[in-house]
């Protein structure tokens, strides 16, 4: 069946196209028995207004961007839980674009969504330089960008939504030490992530106030999967490295680390603590459950959401730059009961 137009029931109330257009949006200087005959007319041939015409009509595609390192974990999806929170009620729609931790196809997700006119683009970045110049052009051009939980290094003007890394991380850090750790490795994130620095230097900080600093327990993990998690606790056992504890950057290489510890019949928390920051469900998913960081997720997609409407709005608007607290929920991976 045809799709009823505008032009289908001008044609058939013999009435222009610009009077029956804003007969529909209920302009209130349209006749008020003009206005009941369009609606009239419209009900009866079961005309359906096009929302994306009429949002390029007035400048906005109603589309936002979300570009995001993975979702193999939970932590993209409650962040785009707090999004959709507030956004889907006032009509907006998500694309969601996955880097998979690659800058080049992080640089194609952001373009694309370019060539696809959305109004804004919520982004949490895999690496804290490249593609600095790909964000400036699009400040540049009028889209607005919010960056949240990894952000970029350098003077970008833009809004961000973070938890603060280094306290948080410390914070861990001074609790495996009240339970009697001295010997606490931490497995360390990539370097081009700025976060990874961040809570290295919270770790390192606590260390050494305690007189119990030795770069040797600072291990590079090399990436964020529980393959990584495992390698690096491998390395551990095999360079003979005395540990008590391990913090990792991540719930995924803490698990990683974890599963390889057990096997090798090393009991956790007894023969050694285990502890991460990103708390997700991963946390406790597993047994013993792990010990972690948990940041807000579902209130930073919706601060995020918020920062992205405000620049919708007004681009002129502040640039904020919001910390969110975060939970260190201690369980059974650092506590021998």
């Amino acid at each position: 069946m045809k799709r009823i137009t505008i032009k289908d029931l001008a044609r058939h109330l013999l009435l222009s196209t610009s009077t029956v257009s804003r007969a529909l949006v209920n302009d209130q200087h349209i006749h008020p028995e003009t206005r009941a005959k369009v609606l009239e007319a419209a009900r009866k041939f079961g005309y359906k207004r096009n929302p994306a015409a009429l949002n390029l009509k007035y400048g906005l595609s109603k589309n936002i961007g979300l570009v995001v390192p993975e979702m193999v974990t939970p932590f993209s999806s409650k962040v785009l839980r707090g999004i959709q929170n507030i956004l889907y009620p006032l009509g907006y729609r998500i694309i969601i674009t996955e880097s998979d931790e690659d800058p080049h196809r992080e640089r194609e997700n952001l373009l694309l969504l370019e060539e696809f006119n959305v109004d804004g683009i919520i982004i949490n970045l895999c690496d804290k330089k490249q593609n600095q110049e790909v964000h400036q052009q699009l400040l540049e051009r009028g889209i607005p960008l919010v960056f949240f939980d990894r952000i970029p290094s350098g003077a970008l003007e833009a809004p961000q939504v973070r938890v603060d890394d280094a306290k948080h991380a410390a914070a861990m850090v001074e609790h495996l030490i009240a339970t009697g750790k001295k010997r606490i490795v931490h497995l360390k994130g990539p370097d081009n992530v700025l976060n990874s620095e961040e809570r290295a230097g919270g770790y390192i900080g606590v260390m050494k106030k305690y007189g119990l600093y030795d770069p040797g327990l600072v291990i590079e993990a090399g990436g964020l999967s529980f393959d990584d998690g495992r390698k690096a606790a491998e390395l551990l056992l095999k360079k003979a490295v005395d540990f008590d504890s391990l913090f990792a950057f991540t719930d995924t290489l803490a698990i990683g680390a974890m599963n390889f510890l057990l096997e090798k019949q090393i009991l956790i928390p007894r023969d050694v603590s285990v502890s991460s920051f990103s708390g997700t469900e991963l946390a406790t998913m597993i047994y013993p459950q792990l010990t972690s960081v948990e940041p807000p997720l579902m209130r930073m997609g919706e601060m995020a959401a918020n920062l992205i409407l405000a620049k919708i709005e007004d681009i002129g608007a502040e640039n904020k730059v919001v910390f969110l607290d975060a939970e260190l929920k201690v369980r059974s991976s650092t506590q021998d009961k």
